[in-house]
Protein backbone atom coordinates (compact mmCIF):
# COMPACT_ATOMS: atom_id res chain seq x y z
CA UNK A 1 0.00 0.00 0.00
CA UNK A 2 1.47 3.52 -1.30
CA UNK A 3 1.67 5.57 1.78
CA UNK A 4 0.45 9.24 1.26
CA UNK A 5 2.17 12.11 3.41
CA UNK A 6 -0.19 14.65 5.21
CA UNK A 7 1.13 17.54 5.96
CA UNK A 8 -0.71 18.86 9.48
CA UNK A 9 -1.13 22.92 10.77
CA UNK A 10 -2.47 23.47 13.68
CA UNK A 11 -3.29 26.52 15.78
CA UNK A 12 -5.83 28.91 17.09
CA UNK A 13 -7.94 31.32 14.75
CA UNK A 14 -5.95 34.16 13.92
CA UNK A 15 -2.45 32.36 14.75
CA UNK A 16 -0.95 32.45 10.98
CA UNK A 17 -1.65 29.19 9.86
CA UNK A 18 -4.03 30.05 6.44
CA UNK A 19 -0.65 32.60 5.67
CA UNK A 20 1.84 30.19 5.95
CA UNK A 21 0.13 27.25 4.00
CA UNK A 22 -0.83 30.06 1.60
CA UNK A 23 3.15 30.74 1.36
CA UNK A 24 4.07 27.46 1.14
CA UNK A 25 1.56 26.74 -1.81
CA UNK A 26 3.20 29.34 -4.00
CA UNK A 27 7.05 28.19 -3.54
CA UNK A 28 7.97 26.17 -6.64
CA UNK A 29 10.22 24.14 -4.24
CA UNK A 30 7.21 22.36 -2.09
CA UNK A 31 4.82 22.70 -5.08
CA UNK A 32 6.23 20.79 -8.19
CA UNK A 33 2.96 20.11 -9.45
CA UNK A 34 1.53 17.31 -7.17
CA UNK A 35 -1.74 17.01 -6.78
CA UNK A 36 -2.60 18.32 -3.48
CA UNK A 37 -5.98 17.97 -1.21
CA UNK A 38 -6.19 21.09 0.98
CA UNK A 39 -8.52 19.86 4.01
CA UNK A 40 -9.92 23.24 5.85
CA UNK A 41 -11.06 22.39 9.20
CA UNK A 42 -12.30 26.20 9.85
CA UNK A 43 -13.28 29.35 8.26
CA UNK A 44 -10.09 31.84 9.18
CA UNK A 45 -10.35 35.72 8.81
CA UNK A 46 -7.83 34.78 5.97
CA UNK A 47 -8.93 34.01 2.70
CA UNK A 48 -6.86 31.62 0.27
CA UNK A 49 -5.28 32.74 -2.93
CA UNK A 50 -5.38 30.01 -5.25
CA UNK A 51 -4.29 31.80 -8.56
CA UNK A 52 -1.08 32.98 -6.81
CA UNK A 53 -0.22 28.70 -5.89
CA UNK A 54 2.33 27.37 -7.81
CA UNK A 55 0.79 25.60 -10.25
CA UNK A 56 -3.23 24.43 -10.26
CA UNK A 57 -2.94 21.44 -8.93
CA UNK A 58 -4.41 22.40 -5.10
CA UNK A 59 -7.89 21.21 -4.44
CA UNK A 60 -9.75 22.43 -1.51
CA UNK A 61 -12.12 20.91 0.83
CA UNK A 62 -14.18 21.70 3.49
CA UNK A 63 -14.89 19.68 6.71
CA UNK A 64 -17.14 21.74 9.12
CA UNK A 65 -17.54 19.26 12.26
CA UNK A 66 -15.48 17.40 14.30
CA UNK A 67 -17.20 14.27 13.50
CA UNK A 68 -17.38 14.14 9.60
CA UNK A 69 -13.73 13.48 9.77
CA UNK A 70 -14.22 9.88 9.10
CA UNK A 71 -11.54 7.48 7.14
CA UNK A 72 -14.09 6.82 3.96
CA UNK A 73 -14.93 10.64 4.14
CA UNK A 74 -11.42 11.54 3.93
CA UNK A 75 -10.46 8.37 0.93
CA UNK A 76 -13.58 9.43 -0.98
CA UNK A 77 -12.18 13.21 -1.23
CA UNK A 78 -8.58 12.32 -1.87
CA UNK A 79 -9.89 10.19 -4.85
CA UNK A 80 -12.34 12.43 -5.68
CA UNK A 81 -9.10 14.63 -7.15
CA UNK A 82 -6.87 12.23 -7.85
CA UNK A 83 -4.73 13.52 -5.04
CA UNK A 84 -1.04 12.80 -4.27
CA UNK A 85 -0.55 14.38 -1.18
CA UNK A 86 -2.76 15.88 1.28
CA UNK A 87 -2.84 19.03 3.40
CA UNK A 88 -4.49 19.59 6.54
CA UNK A 89 -5.49 23.43 8.31
CA UNK A 90 -7.10 21.76 11.80
CA UNK A 91 -9.35 23.74 14.45
CA UNK A 92 -7.76 24.25 17.16
CA UNK A 93 -10.42 23.55 19.15
CA UNK A 94 -10.90 19.96 17.97
CA UNK A 95 -8.83 16.90 19.75
CA UNK A 96 -6.09 15.67 17.15
CA UNK A 97 -6.75 12.25 18.12
CA UNK A 98 -10.24 12.74 16.15
CA UNK A 99 -8.08 13.16 12.67
CA UNK A 100 -4.98 10.43 14.07
CA UNK A 101 -7.39 7.98 14.29
CA UNK A 102 -9.57 8.18 11.39
CA UNK A 103 -7.24 8.91 9.07
CA UNK A 104 -7.41 6.51 6.34
CA UNK A 105 -4.72 3.52 6.53
CA UNK A 106 -2.47 4.87 4.09
CA UNK A 107 -2.17 8.42 4.95
CA UNK A 108 0.61 9.04 7.56
CA UNK A 109 1.66 12.42 8.93
CA UNK A 110 4.62 13.87 7.29
CA UNK A 111 4.86 16.88 9.15
CA UNK A 112 3.17 18.33 12.18
CA UNK A 113 3.61 21.88 12.70
CA UNK A 114 1.86 24.42 15.39
CA UNK A 115 1.04 28.34 14.91
CA UNK A 116 0.32 30.50 17.74
CA UNK A 117 -0.31 34.29 18.41
CA UNK A 118 2.50 35.57 20.88
CA UNK A 119 -0.05 37.75 22.56
CA UNK A 120 -2.62 35.35 23.29
CA UNK A 121 -0.66 31.65 23.70
CA UNK A 122 -0.09 32.40 27.74
CA UNK A 123 -4.02 33.03 28.21
CA UNK A 124 -4.82 30.26 25.93
CA UNK A 125 -2.50 27.82 27.84
CA UNK A 126 -4.18 29.15 31.12
CA UNK A 127 -7.51 29.13 30.16
CA UNK A 128 -7.78 26.06 27.59
CA UNK A 129 -4.69 23.76 28.74
CA UNK A 130 -6.02 20.73 27.25
CA UNK A 131 -6.73 21.88 23.93
CA UNK A 132 -3.33 23.71 23.67
CA UNK A 133 -1.23 20.46 25.09
CA UNK A 134 -3.05 18.29 22.82
CA UNK A 135 -1.23 20.70 19.96
CA UNK A 136 1.90 21.15 21.33
CA UNK A 137 2.64 17.00 22.23
CA UNK A 138 3.01 15.59 18.90
CA UNK A 139 4.28 18.74 16.74
CA UNK A 140 8.14 19.06 15.44
CA UNK A 141 7.96 22.90 15.13
CA UNK A 142 6.29 25.51 16.92
CA UNK A 143 6.51 29.02 15.29
CA UNK A 144 5.39 32.53 17.57
CA UNK A 145 3.60 34.81 15.27
CA UNK A 146 3.74 38.72 16.15
CA UNK A 147 7.03 37.99 18.66
CA UNK A 148 7.37 41.21 19.64
CA UNK A 149 11.28 42.24 21.45
CA UNK A 150 9.85 42.30 24.68
CA UNK A 151 7.75 38.99 25.08
CA UNK A 152 8.86 36.87 28.09
CA UNK A 153 10.78 34.01 25.19
CA UNK A 154 11.59 32.16 28.47
CA UNK A 155 7.97 31.48 29.41
CA UNK A 156 7.02 30.49 26.07
CA UNK A 157 9.77 27.97 26.09
CA UNK A 158 8.61 26.73 29.08
CA UNK A 159 5.31 26.17 28.44
CA UNK A 160 6.39 24.15 25.11
CA UNK A 161 9.19 22.31 26.78
CA UNK A 162 6.44 20.78 29.43
CA UNK A 163 4.72 19.13 26.91
CA UNK A 164 7.40 18.54 23.89
CA UNK A 165 11.49 18.03 24.63
CA UNK A 166 11.86 17.62 21.13
CA UNK A 167 10.55 20.14 19.35
CA UNK A 168 12.08 23.31 17.47
CA UNK A 169 10.42 26.49 18.39
CA UNK A 170 11.12 29.50 16.02
CA UNK A 171 9.75 33.58 17.21
CA UNK A 172 8.59 35.45 14.25
CA UNK A 173 8.82 39.13 14.95
CA UNK A 174 5.58 41.14 13.57
CA UNK A 175 8.51 42.27 10.25
CA UNK A 176 9.18 39.12 9.49
CA UNK A 177 12.18 38.17 11.13
CA UNK A 178 12.85 34.68 12.73
CA UNK A 179 14.58 33.27 15.20
CA UNK A 180 15.11 30.19 16.62
CA UNK A 181 14.87 29.28 20.06
CA UNK A 182 18.66 28.53 21.92
CA UNK A 183 17.30 28.13 25.52
CA UNK A 184 19.51 24.70 27.00
CA UNK A 185 17.44 22.67 28.77
CA UNK A 186 19.58 20.80 31.37
CA UNK A 187 18.14 18.30 32.76
CA UNK A 188 17.52 19.32 36.62
CA UNK A 189 19.34 16.31 38.02
CA UNK A 190 22.64 14.70 37.30
CA UNK A 191 22.90 11.57 35.59
CA UNK A 192 26.79 10.88 35.99
CA UNK A 193 26.17 11.17 39.68
CA UNK A 194 26.81 7.99 41.08
CA UNK A 195 23.47 8.41 42.90
CA UNK A 196 20.86 10.13 40.56
CA UNK A 197 19.05 12.72 42.76
CA UNK A 198 15.30 13.35 41.85
CA UNK A 199 13.62 15.47 43.63
CA UNK A 200 9.71 15.60 44.14
CA UNK A 201 9.31 18.20 42.07
CA UNK A 202 11.29 17.08 38.80
CA UNK A 203 9.18 13.82 38.89
CA UNK A 204 7.26 14.74 35.67
CA UNK A 205 10.27 15.85 33.73
CA UNK A 206 12.31 12.52 34.73
CA UNK A 207 9.61 10.50 33.84
CA UNK A 208 8.97 12.21 30.38
CA UNK A 209 12.80 12.27 29.93
CA UNK A 210 13.09 8.29 30.68
CA UNK A 211 10.27 7.60 28.76
CA UNK A 212 11.73 9.39 25.23
CA UNK A 213 14.62 7.65 26.02
CA UNK A 214 15.49 4.71 28.17
CA UNK A 215 19.17 3.43 26.85
CA UNK A 216 20.54 6.77 29.02
CA UNK A 217 19.28 5.49 31.97
CA UNK A 218 20.58 2.05 31.65
CA UNK A 219 22.89 0.90 34.54
CA UNK A 220 22.05 4.56 36.32
CA UNK A 221 21.48 4.62 39.85
CA UNK A 222 18.71 6.62 40.84
CA UNK A 223 16.91 7.60 43.94
CA UNK A 224 12.98 9.52 44.37
CA UNK A 225 10.05 9.57 45.96
CA UNK A 226 7.01 7.55 45.01
CA UNK A 227 4.12 5.06 45.30
CA UNK A 228 3.78 1.26 45.77
CA UNK A 229 1.25 0.13 42.78
CA UNK A 230 0.34 -3.45 43.33
CA UNK A 231 -0.58 -6.17 40.48
CA UNK A 232 -1.48 -10.22 40.09
CA UNK A 233 -0.10 -10.28 37.08
CA UNK A 234 3.55 -9.89 38.88
CA UNK A 235 5.79 -12.02 40.93
CA UNK A 236 5.67 -11.68 44.21
CA UNK A 237 9.11 -9.95 44.31
CA UNK A 238 7.45 -7.32 42.08
CA UNK A 239 5.68 -4.22 42.61
CA UNK A 240 5.05 -0.94 40.23
CA UNK A 241 6.66 1.98 41.49
CA UNK A 242 6.23 5.74 40.25
CA UNK A 243 3.39 8.80 41.04
CA UNK A 244 0.34 10.49 39.65
CA UNK A 245 1.00 12.55 36.70
CA UNK A 246 -1.00 15.15 35.33
CA UNK A 247 0.00 16.23 31.77
CA UNK A 248 -2.44 18.88 31.24
CA UNK A 249 -5.69 18.97 33.30
CA UNK A 250 -7.47 16.76 35.84
CA UNK A 251 -8.81 14.66 33.78
CA UNK A 252 -5.75 13.09 32.52
CA UNK A 253 -4.35 12.14 35.80
CA UNK A 254 -2.99 8.88 35.44
CA UNK A 255 -0.42 6.65 37.43
CA UNK A 256 3.24 6.14 35.90
CA UNK A 257 5.53 3.89 36.89
CA UNK A 258 8.60 1.14 36.80
CA UNK A 259 8.57 -2.05 37.78
CA UNK A 260 10.72 -2.97 40.80
CA UNK A 261 12.12 -6.12 42.12
CA UNK A 262 12.37 -6.49 45.54
CA UNK A 263 12.43 -9.53 47.14
CA UNK A 264 10.16 -8.17 50.63
CA UNK A 265 7.58 -6.79 48.01
CA UNK A 266 4.74 -8.47 49.41
CA UNK A 267 5.31 -5.92 52.70
CA UNK A 268 4.81 -3.29 50.79
CA UNK A 269 0.89 -1.78 51.22
CA UNK A 270 -0.61 -0.31 47.53
CA UNK A 271 -0.57 3.38 47.53
CA UNK A 272 2.33 3.47 50.33
CA UNK A 273 4.66 6.12 49.54
CA UNK A 274 8.35 4.94 50.18
CA UNK A 275 11.38 6.66 49.00
CA UNK A 276 14.11 3.93 46.83
CA UNK A 277 17.04 3.89 45.30
CA UNK A 278 17.49 1.31 42.68
CA UNK A 279 19.46 0.61 39.73
CA UNK A 280 17.85 0.63 36.82
CA UNK A 281 18.09 -2.15 33.78
CA UNK A 282 16.82 -2.46 30.81
CA UNK A 283 15.66 -5.87 29.99
CA UNK A 284 12.23 -7.59 28.64
CA UNK A 285 9.53 -8.02 31.32
CA UNK A 286 6.26 -9.78 31.44
CA UNK A 287 4.83 -6.60 33.17
CA UNK A 288 5.67 -4.89 30.29
CA UNK A 289 5.16 -6.89 27.25
CA UNK A 290 8.51 -6.12 26.10
CA UNK A 291 11.61 -4.34 27.08
CA UNK A 292 11.81 -1.59 29.42
CA UNK A 293 13.32 -0.20 32.37
CA UNK A 294 13.58 -2.86 35.48
CA UNK A 295 14.36 -1.63 38.88
CA UNK A 296 16.22 -3.50 41.37
CA UNK A 297 16.24 -2.11 45.10
CA UNK A 298 19.08 -1.63 46.44
CA UNK A 299 17.33 0.66 49.36
CA UNK A 300 13.70 1.27 50.65
CA UNK A 301 12.69 3.35 53.37
CA UNK A 302 9.17 4.93 54.10
CA UNK A 303 8.23 8.45 53.31
CA UNK A 304 5.94 11.02 53.86
CA UNK A 305 3.89 12.17 50.54
CA UNK A 306 5.39 15.29 48.65
CA UNK A 307 3.92 18.45 49.21
CA UNK A 308 2.74 17.89 45.40
CA UNK A 309 1.18 14.12 45.72
CA UNK A 310 0.24 15.00 41.41
CA UNK A 311 3.32 15.27 39.64
CA UNK A 312 3.10 18.02 37.21
CA UNK A 313 5.13 19.76 34.36
CA UNK A 314 4.50 23.33 35.79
Amino acid sequence: MKQVPVYLFTGFLEAGKTKFIQETLEDPRFNQGERTLLLLCEEGVEEYEPDSFSGKNVFIESIENEEDIQPAALEALFKKHKAERVLVEYNGMWMLDSLYQRMPEAWVVAQEFLFCDTNTFVSYNANMRQLVYDKLRSCELVVFNRCKPDADRMELHKIVRGANRRCDIAYEAPDGKVEYDEIEDPLPFDLNAPVVEIQDEDYALFYSDLSEDFEKYDGKTLRYKGMVAKSPRLASDNFVFGRQLMTCCVNDIQFTGLICRWPDAARLQKGQWITVTARVDLKWHKGYGKRGPVLTVLDLETAAPPAQPVATFY
